[in-house]
């Protein structure tokens, strides 16, 4: 199975795909394919949401936040303006915890479709 979803995700990282192959061990090829090109469309990359973040420094604090559905924190990130840029620091030095948090209740609402 491991084999399939690295062909379906390329650029899946570890931890990620093992989640993934956890969530997904019951599910059927066309299934799996299913699942892959619909997780793919809708994942976050952690270095998109880094990048987001750093802009948070040139005063578009925030837009990591609505990027990865945390609309109303981003509307504060960006009117405290990081709060105070140490929201903004934070963020991006859990970039990749944010994204993959993420990309775990992505897969979660997908997988209960197939379930």
């Amino acid at each position: 199975m491991r084999r399939k979803i690295i062909e379906y995700i390329p650029d899946v990282e570890s931890n990620e795909l093992l989640f993934l192959e956890n969530i997904t061990d019951e599910l059927t090829e066309t299934k799996l394919e299913t699942f892959c090109l619909m997780y793919r469309s809708r994942r976050k990359k952690p270095d998109t949401v880094l990048l987001l973040a750093i802009l948070g420094f040139i005063g578009a604090a925030g837009i990591h936040r609505m990027f990865i559905n945390h609309i109303f924190l981003g509307i504060v990130y960006f009117f405290t303006a990081g709060l105070c840029l140490i929201g903004t620091i934070v963020d991006i030095l859990n970039h990749k915890q944010l994204a993959q948090e993420h990309n775990e209740k992505i897969a979660w609402e997908i997988i209960t479709h197939f379930k």
